[in-house]
């Protein structure tokens, strides 16, 4: 099995890290100016700031937005890289251990982990739709989708796993815009965004 999984080089995958870190390094940089600007200046008119459902200054303001004593979005500075450097050195022609993809997986899915909890606290909590917030979740979602499903049929799960997960990653796509659906309801229902926009 270690085998199959060093060997493997999915372009597919690559591409996918690289697109979804580069857009998420560019929300979570974008969060981090807007954050300096709030610090310079707290009366600061940011241009995230649409109406009162979507907006980023509450969710900024909260200590939600600094779960771990600074702000949320340092987190994905540092967390986006990953993605980037893992696709570039596959399109490079690197290859990988299996403990490798497996720990890779676990982050993205504690990325996603800690998506969720900030999705439900801006939605059920403080009232809001932070636009970069959102930018990063909907990287997030297709990103742990991909790699696990990619992982699932290389093996790196064990054989149980491997039919499920050849099966199930074509249907990426989909799967990742039935969680937009999801996600959009849950908001709709809570907030009445349509209103608002």
């Amino acid at each position: 099995m270690t085998d199959v999984v060093a060997a493997r080089r999915p372009l597919s995958l690559a591409i996918v890290l690289i697109a979804t870190g580069v857009i998420g390094w560019y929300a979570a940089f974008a969060l981090t100016l807007d954050k300096i600007a709030v610090l310079t200046n707290p009366t600061a008119d940011l241009e995230c700031n649409f109406s009162l459902i979507v907006q980023c200054g509450k969710n900024l303001g909260s200590w939600q937005g600094a779960i771990l004593g600074f702000p949320n979005p340092i987190i994905g500075l540092g967390g986006f890289v990953a993605p980037i450097a893992v696709g570039v050195a596959i399109l490079a022609g690197a290859t990988f251990a299996r403990w490798f993809w497996v720990a890779l997986n676990i982050g993205v899915a504690a990325a996603l982990g800690f998506c969720v909890w900030l999705m439900y606290q801006s939605i059920f909590t403080l009232g809001t739709l932070c636009p970069w917030c959102m930018l990063v979740w909907s990287v997030t979602i297709p990103l742990f989708w991909t790699l696990t499903l990619s992982n699932a049929s290389a093996g790196v799960w064990g054989r149980r796993f491997q039919r499920l997960g050849a099966q199930l990653y074509g249907w990426v796509p989909a799967i990742t815009i039935a969680t937009y659906i999801v996600i959009a309801v849950i908001a709709q229902l809570r907030l009445d965004l349509l209103s608002y926009l």
